[in-house]
């Protein structure tokens, strides 16, 4: 381990209203080279206490403070108790520190407990059924942020080589591209399924909605990724069919795609298409000149898909906007139905007062 902690003190605690109300202890951590602090709660101390009595060694070098100090009574009105608990875990964590073996204070729930910056490993390390802490999970999102980055440069170096002419090398950085995509993928799925360890471990349901849409993000990404490392890019850079390598002559091309009034030899061009007016004249971009028939298929098949894609993420928006405007469309009854009720109180009253005043003015006559 490359940060080396030397002393942790607790040296206060705080009370906060949200989520909903509850008690943080706020950890000071000093390292042989900076020093940072950490806000924990009662709760994240006893899923640390879990992880490490599942440790080979036996139970932590020190007992944590029971929890039923303080059920009988609410936190905000016992300062005494709270104080008390703040010295219990002070010394429950320095205990972990100097203990005599140092695999306690040397393993990943203790140092990502504490927000340890180094010697985290990441799902890849930890094997297929990564049990993730909520820091452990983000960490991992950024890493496969960071491969994703990975396989498009090495996309970019197989299409930067072709166009040197580099066919072996072109074939070689592809075929790195595919490898870490592979294993990105997996990676990605333990983290969607470490999202349900996170979900049975208390995480809010905002937060698992915001981490699913980080996940899909991934998996929207990767799936591009493989159409782009799977369907070669036969672009003219002497790879491909015979018609790749061999490509028409320009003369041949305009008197394909010319469209007028004849063509040489006096025979008649079809126009290319049925429209009122002047035809439009196809023109070929720099994407599809090089492309054969089955090249153009693919890439407009590769197109149609990813429109398909964006239609189905514009759907689910569609339908939370839906949802989102009939819980709007209810609130607004319910508000109405409460104003009505207020406007026939208030005639009520007016009535009543209306009344009122009558019968004090037969008494004052």
């Amino acid at each position: 381990m490359s940060t080396a902690i030397q002393a942790i003190h607790i040296p206060a605690w705080e009370e906060r209203n949200q989520p909903k109300a509850h008690v943080v202890f706020r950890i000071e951590i000093q390292a042989s080279v900076r020093s940072w602090q950490m806000w924990r709660r009662y709760s994240e101390f006893a899923d640390l206490h879990l992880e490490l009595t599942k440790s080979p060694s036996g139970a932590p070098p020190a007992p944590l403070p029971p929890k039923h100090a303080l059920a009988l009574f609410r936190s905000s009105t016992n300062p005494a108790l709270l104080e008390e608990r703040r010295a219990a875990l002070e010394t429950y964590l320095r205990a972990i520190l100097s203990a005599r073996d140092p695999s306690w204070r040397e393993s990943f729930a203790f140092r990502d407990f504490l927000g340890v910056p180094v010697g985290k490993p990441s799902a890849h390390d930890m094997g297929g059924n990564a049990q993730f802490t909520s820091a452990a999970w983000l960490d991992e999102h950024q890493e496969l942020q960071a491969r994703v980055r990975d396989v498009r440069a090495d996309i970019n170096k197989r299409d930067a080589l072709s166009d040197t002419g580099d066919v072996s090398g072109s074939h070689t950085a592809n075929v790195q591209a595919k490898k870490k995509l592979a294993g990105l993928l997996s990676r990605v799925g333990v983290l969607d399924e470490g999202l349900q360890t996170l979900t049975l471990a208390g995480l809010s349901e905002g937060e698992l909605r915001r981490r699913t849409d980080m996940v899909a993000r991934l998996r929207d990404d990767c799936e591009k990724l493989a159409k782009i490392v799977t369907v070669s890019r036969m672009t003219a850079r002497g790879i491909g069919s015979a018609a790749e390598r061999n490509p028409a002559a320009a003369t041949d091309r305009d008197a394909l795609m010319r469209s007028g009034s004849g063509a040489q030899g006096g025979g008649f061009v079809r126009p290319v298409a049925r429209v009122f007016g002047q035809a439009a004249q196809p023109r070929e971009t720099e994407q599809t000149r090089p492309l054969d028939d089955h090249g153009l298929f693919t890439m407009q098949k590769t197109q149609m898909e990813q429109q398909d894609v964006q239609l189905s993420q514009l759907s689910t928006i569609l339908q939370r906007q839906k949802q989102i405007g009939l819980a709007i469309h209810q609130e607004v009854a319910e508000q109405n139905n409460e104003l009505d009720h207020l406007t026939d109180e208030v005639d009520r009253v007016g009535g009543k007062l209306t009344g009122a005043k009558r019968q004090l003015n037969r008494l004052g006559g």
